[in-house]
């Protein structure tokens, strides 16, 4: 499987990836998509990919960490996503990971807004999908992605929306991440979501370390309990755990080009 959204570069994983790497192949979590948050960390997901041919990254500025991009982030990410796409063999799949949060303390709206239109359009130039987070920003960033709409498509991750938001992003050609929120029986309203969805537009994420699934609250996650998101996707669905796990890794292969 794929885990198309893990944060490998953060501790726990960064003390010994090869370690958390053999925990996740024993699960069945073959390879991961690490999307980076800023400037700070674009060389790390670029040097792991270098020493771990399981993984693939995202350059990107994560609207969270807004207040440490900056004035000249945006020029130095275009100039970063053109030396790396002119490289054969680049394990660069993404921009992002991008987005908007507007539920964090001192929020500037505009600057956010600025910066994922600036990424929206990096993206397009460059014909890579787009890994989006948004926090109580839905009606802002369907806007913008109607304005530049992802030629590429991309995932919206950590979905926890309703069913019509869901159906809005898939129009637009958006997949929808499926973390460890579906495992909390309480996430009544996305696991009905979820389950009501068409399987091909779905991905399997951790969104590791964070995001931990049910009875590991506390810990830091692990792309190794992917298998706990998709034991819980295929008991919502009504599906086999192998039906989903083939489609949706065949969906993050095909949107990330990643051979399988």
């Amino acid at each position: 499987m794929i885990d198309s959204h893990c944060h490998f570069d953060f501790p726990p994983f960064a003390d010994d990836p090869a370690h958390y790497l053999a925990l996740a192949a024993q699960a069945g979590v073959g390879r991961l998509v690490v999307p980076a948050v800023g400037e700070r960390n674009w060389a790390q997901v670029r040097q792991l990919a270098g020493c771990f041919p399981q993984i693939y990254y995202g350059l990107g500025l994560h609207p969270f960490f807004s207040a440490e991009h900056t004035p000249g982030a945006m020029a130095r990410l275009a100039a970063e996503l053109g030396s790396e796409m002119s490289l054969p063999g680049t394990r660069c799949v993404a921009v992002g990971e991008c987005g908007l949060d507007f539920a964090i303390a001192d929020v500037d709206r505009a600057q956010q807004m600025s910066l994922l239109e600036e990424q929206l359009v990096l993206a397009n130039q460059h014909g890579l999908p787009v890994i989006l987070h948004c926090r109580k920003a839905y009606p802002e960033l369907l806007q913008l992605l109607k304005r530049h709409r992802p030629e590429a498509g991309g995932v919206y991750h950590g979905f926890s929306g309703s069913l019509q938001q869901a159906m809005q992003l898939i129009e637009l050609g958006i997949k929808i991440g499926v973390g460890g929120t579906i495992t909390y029986r309480r996430a009544n309203k996305t696991r009905h979501t979820i389950a009501s969805l068409p399987l091909t537009a779905l991905l399997l994420e951790t969104d590791a370390p964070d995001m931990p699934v049910a009875g590991y609250q506390g810990q830091p996650n692990r792309p190794d309990r992917l298998v706990q998101v998709l034991a819980e996707l295929a008991a919502i669905r009504g599906e086999s755990e192998q039906e989903i796990a083939q489609v949706t890794n065949l969906t993050a292969a095909e949107l990330f080009r990643i051979p399988i």
